[in-house]
């Protein structure tokens, strides 16, 4: 495995048969999408297809609009024109009561972890299933599997305070990915990790991947967008002006 100039690990460029040459089903499509915060565009009729299982990072400068188009697909800003379709489904006309099912199939990953301080990690992960009235045996079991796709089950029983800021984010992953999402999206994940932590992140969010789920990285980090050599698609000024299939880091 390539190393970074400080000596952390790159994951692998893909060496499977470019998914460019299969066909490929789309997962997510923004529709002509629009969105205003007052007189401030923040998306600009936004037309983008992202694909079943495909690594895709988003990257522009601060205001771009990279966490409003984010936001629209998590339905936390709803778009004033246009559509979002997801699985088939055009998302921009669910109704409230339908919203908790919907976000249970996007996990999402902050930079700040936002992890529960009174509660283990055990508990951490838990919650997000607690929530949803999933059976005990149920929830232990999947606790369990997610934990150790993170390598955190050794600390289960410790509390947010007592681990790494790498540590801290690998729970925060286990979280998101408790309720089997098809989609992660990962905004700016290593944010205040240190290089080797970053590129184990990085390493963990690639395995992933994977593993069949979409995987949308928000960063800045140059470094990051141009050793994964996937899909970068660049936002400014709330539009989408460059779409790269094996991206480098344009802004």
């Amino acid at each position: 495995m390539a190393e970074t100039s400080d000596g952390a690990a790159i994951p692998p460029a893909s060496t499977e048969v470019e998914a460019a040459h299969l066909p490929r089903p789309v997962l997510v499509e923004f529709r002509d999408v629009s969105k205003r915060f007052g007189t401030h565009v923040a998306l600009d009729h936004i037309n983008i297809k992202l694909y079943k299982g495909e690594f895709l990072s988003l990257v522009g400068p601060s205001g771009a609009g990279k966490s409003t188009l984010i936001k629209c697909l998590t339905l936390q800003e709803w778009p004033e024109e246009g559509r979002i379709i997801v699985a088939g489904r055009d998302i921009t006309m669910l109704r409230k009561r339908e919203l908790p099912y919907y976000r249970r199939k996007v996990g999402f990953v902050f930079q700040d972890y936002k992890l529960l301080p009174t509660k283990t990690v055990g508990e951490n992960v838990a919650f997000a299933l607690e929530v949803s009235s999933v059976p005990t045996k149920e929830i232990i079991q999947r606790v369990q599997l997610m934990l150790e796709t993170v390598g955190m089950s050794a600390k289960k029983d410790n509390f947010p305070h007592e681990l790494s800021g790498g540590e801290q984010q690998r729970v925060a992953i286990a979280r998101a990915l408790v309720h089997d999402p098809k989609i992660l999206i990962a905004d700016e994940p290593t944010g205040n990790l240190d290089p080797v932590n970053t590129w184990e992140i990085i390493e963990l969010l690639y395995k992933i991947n994977k593993s069949g789920t979409m995987v949308i990285l928000a960063t800045h980090d140059r470094e990051i967008v141009d050793a994964l050599k996937k899909r970068v698609i660049t936002v400014r000024a709330g539009q989408v002006v460059a779409d790269q299939e094996k991206g480098t880091y344009l802004v």
